[in-house]
Parts: structure tokens; sequence; C-alpha cells
């Protein structure tokens, strides 16, 4: 069972990419507190939409090289 805290997260998330064309970790963490981004994506792809994750290659403050993903809705089947 889903409380509603998830279901207001998944629906946050699925409006943010929509509008917003993607969403990162930290974007969903500044946006909706949201510290399980991939869960959510999970739950997003359970209830039948595409979703698909780009991977962004880049570097931290310390000029190390890092990489999280970028989720976007994928092409409607």
């Amino acid at each position: 069972m889903e409380t509603d805290a998830k279901v207001n997260q998944k629906t946050r998330i699925l409006k943010f990419m929509e509008e917003k064309g993607s969403i990162t970790q930290w974007q969903a963490i500044k946006e909706f507190g949201c510290t399980r981004l991939s869960a959510r994506i999970a739950d997003l792809k359970k209830d039948g939409y595409s979703i698909e994750a780009d991977t962004v290659y880049s570097k931290n403050i310390y000029g190390e090289p890092v990489h999280y993903a970028k989720y976007r809705l994928g092409d409607v089947k």
C-alpha cells in the first residue's frame, strides 16, 4: 500500500518531468524533499510510465569526476 507522501511525490515528480523535461536527484531533494528519487521512478515505471535515464558526467566542487542520473519521460509506444 502506498502512503500519501509517496503518491504526492510521484505526482509532483511526473509533473516536473512533463514541465521541465527531466529531473535529477538534486532537483528532487530541493523541490520536493525526495531523497529516494530512484524509488519513485521505479514506482512510476510500475504504473506504466516510460522513463529513461541518461548518465551525466560532471565534476564535484573539488574538481573530481562524478556521474549521476537524469531521468526523463520516454517515448510512448
